[in-house]
């Protein structure tokens, strides 16, 4: 399988590119005239982890040109901010206050510019799910992904369930071209621009927590988020995967990942698992927590709790 590199609204193989060429020269068709058409720099660009310093800031900058043009805008900044030393991020979620109001799936989708979809075919592309859940039961399989009445309901409880950034994370094994992996500090990660939309990752996630771009994602102009990260909110493209990131462009920032600040009961906590005084070290140490699909090894960083 070849690996493409995408640039604008287009894409472009590197055995895609020898046939183009080839014909090309045997003036078969014309030669491609515009930018979209082709761009020497998005096809040469090596992987994220390959950049050298110069190389990545001449990245960051093209690609923000090319934003702006895209979106007819002047303000995009993308940064590629990294892992700080001493830094191991974690989810942990108290499930005796969780309401299932949904605020969390909404402003996750507001901060990574994800496609917002026909309200009518119910497409928006939404990184957490909110499963409602009998009181008593941890059978997730048997959860309503699709409750539509008033929160919360009598005898029930709610689990969101979103990238359980696992530390054996199966989808970044099942990469072809390792356009996924997983950061120092635990973030796990894609490329947009390596990844070539095969969707083997989404297959290899136990959790149901990778999104693919079946359109190119449509996002209203007053909502477009415009401080970006490279591998974290910037706008995707047609056929590639995307996740969640913990807000990789505000946590290396030193804020909260935006669903753990918009929640009304203080359900989500976020932290630092090297840190012995953070609130994620507290939760572990004073609770009895748990983690879905134990048996299948993933060793996931997003634990859930009761009072």
């Amino acid at each position: 399988m070849s690996k493409q590199i995408r640039f604008n609204d287009g894409e472009v193989s590197r055995r895609g590119f020898v046939k183009l060429l080839s014909a090309v020269t045997a003036g078969a068709i014309a030669a491609p005239t515009t930018a979209e058409a082709f761009n020497l720099d998005a096809f040469m660009q090596k992987h994220f982890d390959e950049l050298k310093p110069a190389d990545l800031e001449r990245t960051l900058r093209r690609l923000e040109k090319e934003y702006n043009q895209k979106y007819d805008r002047d303000d995009f900044r993308l940064n590629a901010a990294l892992p700080k030393e001493s830094v191991r991020f974690a989810y942990a979620l108290n499930l005796s206050k969780c309401i299932g109001c949904r605020q969390c799936v909404h402003a996750c989708v507001e901060e990574n510019n994800q496609h917002r979809g026909d309200p009518e075919r119910g497409d928006q592309v939404e990184y957490i799910r909110v499963v409602e859940m009998e009181k008593g039961s941890l059978d997730l399989e048997k959860g309503n992904h699709d409750y539509d009445h008033q929160v919360p309901a009598e005898g029930k409880y709610y689990m969101p369930v979103q990238c359980h950034h696992c530390d054996s994370a199966p989808c970044t094994k099942a990469c072809p071209v390792e356009a996924t992996w997983q950061e120092p500090d635990g973030i796990v990660v894609v490329d947009y621009n390596w990844c070539i939309g095969c969707r083997y990752c989404a297959a290899a996630c136990p959790y149901w927590a990778r999104r693919f771009n079946w359109v190119e994602p449509r996002i209203p102009d007053e909502d477009l988020v415009t401080d970006n990260h490279y591998l974290g909110n910037r706008p995707r493209y047609k056929g590639v995967m995307e996740k969640c990131t913990f807000c990789i462009n505000r946590v290396r920032q030193g804020r909260n990942p935006a669903c753990h600040d918009i929640c009304p009961t203080g359900s989500r906590k976020f932290g630092n698992l090297l840190d012995p005084d953070s609130v994620i070290r507290k939760i572990i140490a004073t609770k009895r927590i748990f983690v879905l699909k134990e048996e299948v090894g993933t060793d996931p960083r997003f634990y859930y709790f009761f009072d």
